[in-house]
């Protein structure tokens, strides 16, 4: 799936990778739409590095493991560096999501977050779990820097999950969270942000999901 020179460039950024990432890839033996894709772009891609790992799950022969890192749904793709931080992506990371799956390995291997002290010292207070379900398309170049946020919360806390969603291979979610444009952003089922929220202002919704 992927071109020679996409390869290189790939490699180039991946020699910033510091401990071991290890991809865990949920399939199914008659594979979904676009299981197939996801599952060979995983593979591409954890050959690109030798700080990557991969491991790859029937959805339904391997429900225990689904079970354990609450895949509900396929294709799905979980990105463990030295401990689960509850990063997640739902449906194929194609097209500008390419960008989010990249940064999500390199965040998990280096643990460089950039997020503020505000920020942190808002995370380390938390006394609820948060769940954030970032909705997108692969056509959509504003989704990326929406699902990095998100997912560099959940690299920091333990009590926040982020997910990435694509909205056209899952339209149930899309009509149930009333998603009209992304990226969209779920908090806790029953509060969202619309756009490509900055830092502070996605902070703020999630302050006010809690109440």
């Amino acid at each position: 799936m992927l071109n020679e020179e996409v390869k290189q460039d790939v490699k180039k950024q991946f020699e910033s990778l510091q401990n071991d990432v290890r991809l865990v890839v949920f399939t199914q033996k008659v594979e979904c739409q676009y299981c197939a894709e996801n599952r060979t772009l995983s593979e591409e891609v954890a050959g690109l590095s030798d700080k990557l790992s991969l491991e790859i799950y029937d959805f339904v022969a391997d429900s225990n493991k689904a079970d354990q890192y609450g895949v509900d749904k396929i294709p799905a793709t979980v990105i463990i560096g030295r401990k689960d931080h509850g990063i997640r992506f739902f449906g194929i990371p194609a097209g500008y999501e390419f960008t989010s799956y990249l940064e999500a390995i390199k965040l998990v291997s280096t643990g460089e977050t950039g997020l503020s002290d505000k920020t942190k010292a808002f995370l380390d207070g938390l006394e609820r779990d948060v769940h954030l379900q970032v909705f997108v398309t692969p056509t959509c170049p504003h989704c990326p820097s929406a699902v990095v946020l998100a997912h560099k919360l959940a690299f920091y806390s333990d009590r926040v999950r982020a997910d990435m969603v694509e909205a056209i291979e899952f339209p149930h979610l899309s009509v149930k969270y009333e998603v009209q444009g992304v990226p969209r952003t779920v908090i806790n089922e029953n509060v969202s942000q619309e756009g490509a929220a900055p830092e502070a202002l996605l902070v703020k919704k999630i302050m006010s999901a809690l109440q």
